[in-house]
């Protein structure tokens, strides 16, 4: 919970539609039925993201590329880390208001989780992290069932250095966005946000 002194109100409520990409404000989307955030979505999280930690120090993954040196590649389709930030109270003189977003925060948790999934199990059979991919899967199938792809196509071919480096950066960018969706989960699971 985040307080602002009373006179800030309209202030804060501009930066807030500001900081939103127009079309978010304005789209209408349908209210998703997604499964309660509940504790074991909580440890399917902390698994998810243990099992990326762990990929990430697999020296046979990134043969000649020192993975912790290099960049990470975020999904940047979503806004997960801005919608998913607990809620912003703030009082006027006359009224008391907090935002909530957990229908976007569920959903863009949900792409996020569907985009990872479908770049993991589109890499070569020497590139596949299979502790990484079947954790994400269980998360997505117990919390997040409407985001599971249902056709993965194998590859089959050996791997070049530019797909290892890209898996390097990619996983990179998604144990960082699996920290948001793991506090984001907690958070949910624990209530706080419909306090």
């Amino acid at each position: 919970w985040y307080f602002f002194p009373p006179d800030s109100a309209p202030a804060l409520l501009l930066l807030m539609m500001l900081s939103l990409p127009m079309w978010q404000i304005s789209e209408s989307l349908p209210v998703m039925s997604m499964t309660p955030m509940t504790d074991s979505c909580v440890n399917y999280a902390r698994m998810l993201l243990e099992n990326i930690t762990q990929a990430l120090t697999k020296t046979e993954l990134f043969t000649g590329i020192n993975c912790t040196e290099q960049n990470m590649e975020l999904n940047t389709n979503t806004y997960t880390p801005s919608v998913c930030a607990p809620k912003v109270c703030f009082q006027t003189k006359k009224c008391f208001y907090c935002l909530s977003i957990k229908e976007s925060c569920l959903s863009n948790i949900s792409r996020d989780l569907s985009q990872y999934y479908k770049f993991l199990t589109a890499q070569p059979d020497l590139l596949r992290v299979p502790n990484v991919t079947h954790s994400l899967r269980k998360l997505m199938e117990n919390c997040f069932e409407e985001s599971l792809p249902t056709n993965e196509t194998p590859v089959n071919h050996a791997s070049t250095y530019s797909e290892r480096l890209n898996l390097c950066k990619t996983l990179r960018g998604f144990q960082v966005r699996t920290i948001t969706v793991s506090r984001a989960i907690s958070y949910m699971s624990s209530g706080e946000h419909t306090k």
